[in-house]
């Protein structure tokens, strides 16, 4: 590090400018600390001259891994020469450009940086520029897109439109490196999220795409998520099956380690046969030339020496069919070796297969989660549709509730009215029958004792009529049992009639009374023809008794009779009474079933209360939650436009600042001396 500052203070000299102690000071507090590997010169303002000469030194391998060039107020051409020697070097990783009001020449060499530059991998050029000129920023979007190295950069407040991130889309569709893109507090906007969202169909290295402040709509931010989801899970993949294909190619490099030593574990055993039959070769040999010496002296030998050597030959051709058998065994070996070379690429380009349709399957998924979530914005429209129309027709049913529970309330009214008359009626009916029947009985009383004593004379004459008279009475009784079984028919059709009008409801209350009374004065007049009837004959037997003491026994059986007669309509009279009864206990039993029916109506209308009064409080909560976001929203937009004022005024400031020290700088006085 001390010859690097040595380096630029000479380059400096060379210029003919004093080098600027600030670099000076922090190159030998970086010598100082040589594990830092840092060059950190933010926030001075860094000349010309000082830029050449630090452009000149940075290429080839610097000392140092990181340049922090953050708020040092450069300018175009200085930032020209930093970039113009950092295009060849080799040792910085991460660049730090962040408040420098970068513009076209700028972002020019930066473009041309990002093309030629291999090692950065790191890039912060925020509170810059460079999105108010296309031109520039275009540039710098096409070494982008060259570039393949590059994993961070951060282009926050950089005042890129949509123009400018439909230019960042294009670029990121042919990058295949960058992970991290922060775009922060910019003006994208929703064409430009658009194009953003569209180029990560076809980028799947980026993993994290920073777009809050500018103005991208929630959808879209959420789609981008989801698409960085789905990039981080193909790297995650993509490691995964990197990591397997090493794995794979390491046991394929052992497998074949262990094949060529089992190959020169052959070798070297069939190299160790072939000297043991070389060796058993020569000893043989030897032994033949004893034999041919021997055989001049024994000649019986000679024929065991043969068999020796027989059994030598045939040694050697065991020998000769193991090294054949060796050879195949080698060969078989080759074979099964390049088998498992073709089954673990077969293999591998099956998982490549599936990795592909993996992606695809992905894909259709989002396409699919991206139209469903349009369905429930749909459905989710048509049901608050729904609610409004359900909530008009909760008011419609409300008033029609109301209508019906003033109609059922008067035509109970007028239906007890009407029961409470025909109670009356009836009584007063019962009275004056029970008031007419008693003046019967004392007329027909009276009645008889003047007969008995004015007929005792003509008792002897009404003998010979006693047998027509009797044949009158039965001709009589006939009459009554005929008109007692119309009766009993007619009232059998009033009971089904009435049990009919039991099981309607109370829209027919009207016609039920109507019916029981029709059916009541027609029992009343059959009650009166059948009086008027026993009335006549019990003229007729009080006449036919005073001529005859005979005719008294029949008369008291016809009284009987009549008394029978009478308790049967008193008996049918109670049964209609008791007809009556049941059916005003069904009645007051409809009665309170209104009444039940008016408590629910009662217990529905506080239902509706406290769900209207509920729904007035989400409302009010809603419109609170409403108020409290945009007064947010409204001091979000206040805090902007306060960092806007304030950059504005740091602008204006380092332009200031820069104006005041190049009119002061030693270079303009030395030119002015010229």
């Amino acid at each position: 590090m001390e010859e690097f500052r040595r380096a630029y203070a000479r380059l400096c000299a060379a210029g003919g400018a004093a080098p600027q102690e600030a670099v000076l000071r922090r190159l030998r507090e970086l010598g100082e600390a040589p594990g830092r590997g840092r060059l950190d010169l933010a926030a001075q303002s860094l000349s010309l001259e000082t830029c050449g000469a630090l452009g000149r030194l940075l290429p080839g391998a610097a000392p140092f891994a990181e340049v922090a060039l953050g708020d040092c107020g450069l300018s175009e051409e200085g930032v020209k020469l930093l970039l113009h020697g950092l295009c060849s070097n080799t040792t910085v990783k991460s660049l730090d450009l962040k408040g420098n009001n970068l513009r076209t020449m700028g972002a020019e060499a930066l473009g041309k940086l990002l093309r030629q530059n291999k090692s950065i991998r790191s890039l912060i050029l925020e509170w810059n520029s460079l999105g108010v000129w296309e031109e520039g920023f275009s540039f710098f979007c096409q070494g982008l897109g060259a570039n393949n190295f590059l994993q961070r950069l951060d282009l926050r407040n950089n005042q890129i439109n949509h123009h400018g991130a439909g230019e960042l889309a294009m670029a990121l569709k042919r990058n295949a490196s960058l992970q991290e893109l922060d775009l922060r507090w910019n003006n994208i906007g929703l064409l430009g999220g658009r194009a953003l969202l569209n180029c990560l169909h076809s980028n799947k290295t980026l993993k994290r795409l920073e777009l809050a402040g500018n103005n991208v709509p929630s959808d879209i931010l959420k789609a981008v998520e989801q698409a960085l989801d789905h990039n981080q899970d193909r790297q995650t993949i993509l490691s995964e099956t990197q990591n397997r294909a090493c794995m794979l190619s390491k046991e394929i490099l052992n497998l074949k380690d262990e094949k060529t030593k089992q190959f020169l574990d052959l070798m070297d055993t069939i190299d160790k046969q072939r000297e043991e039959i070389a060796r058993s070769g020569r000893i043989s040999a030897g032994r033949v030339s004893q034999l041919q010496e021997a055989l001049k002296e024994q000649h019986s030998i000679m024929n065991s020496v043969k068999a020796k050597l027989q059994m030598t030959e045939a040694a050697l051709a065991l020998s000769e069919q193991k090294v054949h058998n060796l050879g195949e065994l080698l060969s078989a070996m080759k074979q099964e070796q390049a088998n498992m070379v073709e089954r673990h690429f077969a293999e591998l380009q099956q998982q490549k297969q599936e990795g592909a349709d993996r992606e695809g399957k992905l894909f259709r998924d989002l396409s699919a989660c991206s139209e469903k979530n349009l369905l429930l914005r749909n459905q989710v429209d048509e049901l608050e549709k729904k609610c409004k129309v359900q909530q008009d027709q909760l008011f419609q049913l409300k008033q029609d509730l109301t209508n019906t529970t003033a109609e059922l309330k008067l035509r109970a009214v007028q239906a007890e009215e009407r029961l409470e008359m025909e109670k009356r009626r009836l009584k007063q009916s019962l009275e004056d029958m029970e008031s007419l029947r008693l003046k019967e009985v004392d007329h027909m009383t009276q009645h008889m004792e003047a007969s008995e004593r004015s007929l005792q004379d003509r008792v002897q004459r009404l003998e010979a009529i006693r047998i027509a008279l009797e044949e009158e009475l039965s001709q009589v009784k006939a009459a009554a049992l005929t008109e007692r079984g119309h009766a009993e028919e007619e009232l059998i059709k009033v009971r089904n009639q009435a049990r009919l009008d039991e099981q309607q409801r109370l829209e027919h209350l009207q016609e039920k009374l109507r019916l029981m009374t029709e059916s009541r004065d027609e029992a009343q007049n059959c009650c009166l023809k059948q009086k008027q009837m026993v009335s006549e004959a019990q003229a007729k037997a009080s006449q036919l008794s005073l001529h005859a003491d005979g005719l008294r026994r029949r008369i008291e059986e016809l009284q009987q009779d009549l008394n029978s007669k009478e308790q049967e309509k008193v008996t049918e009279v109670n049964k209609v009474k008791v007809e009556l009864q049941e059916q005003i206990g069904h009645l007051q039993a409809e009665r309170t079933a209104q009444e039940g029916l008016r408590e629910k109506i009662a217990a529905l209308e506080r239902q509706l209360k406290v769900l209207s009064s509920n729904h007035r409080e989400a409302l009010l909560d809603k419109e609170g939650e409403i108020s409290v976001l945009l007064e947010k929203l409204r001091m979000k937009e206040a805090d902007i436009s306060r960092m806007r004022e304030e950059e504005a005024q740091r602008a204006n400031l380092l332009q200031n600042a820069i104006m005041a020290y190049v009119q002061g700088s030693p270079l303009r006085t030395h030119s002015s001396r010229k």
